[in-house]
């Protein structure tokens, strides 16, 4: 038997939810947020959408900013939208920036973090997640499913000898 791991080499977590109307910047990034499996529904802990929201603010200006900015903006976010501060140690903020750069959404340019070359979320959306993880993904998975299609279609075998229908008519 082939040794193999459960470790995938990429993953995503695509949710369809009901067509966006009426949302502020803050609930349609976290929708953004839900929709591509960074957010857990009903997760009270998003920290990543203020991460998110701060990264899309300094993309306007085009400036790059440091982690430490990140959690200075993101504490005054949630202060004045008086959200819990749970998350929101440094620990907690790099991993969240982690998980961004993991899907294209963020780049770390030395000791900074900005949007995916200043992209708007859609181009990022189209041009990184559709075509490069997406794409990756349904490729190896339909290689995975052409690849079983050899136990589909083979026969079981028929018994050549007396002990082999004996045996099979035992079991």
């Amino acid at each position: 038997m082939a040794n193999f791991s459960e470790t995938p080499l990429m993953e995503i977590i695509l949710r369809r939810y009901e067509t966006p109307h009426d949302l502020n910047e803050r609930d349609a990034l976290k929708k953004i947020c839900l929709s591509l499996g960074l957010l857990q529904p009903g997760d009270s802990r998003d920290v990543i959408v203020d991460i998110l929201m701060v990264l899309e603010r300094s993309k306007k200006i085009k400036k790059e900013i440091s982690a430490v900015e990140i959690k200075d903006e993101l504490l005054a976010i949630r202060k004045e939208n008086g959200l819990s501060l749970n998350g929101t140690a440094d620990s907690n903020i790099r991993r969240q920036l982690k998980r961004l750069r993991d899907i294209f959404l963020v780049e770390k340019v030395k000791n900074s973090y900005r949007i995916l070359e200043f992209m708007s979320l859609e181009q990022i959306f189209e041009t990184k997640i559709k075509k490069i993880i997406l794409d990756a993904i349904l490729t190896r998975n339909t290689e995975y499913f052409n690849y079983y299609t050899k136990y589909e279609t083979q026969r079981p075998k028929e018994p050549q000898t007396i002990e082999e229908l004996e045996h099979e008519n035992n079991y």
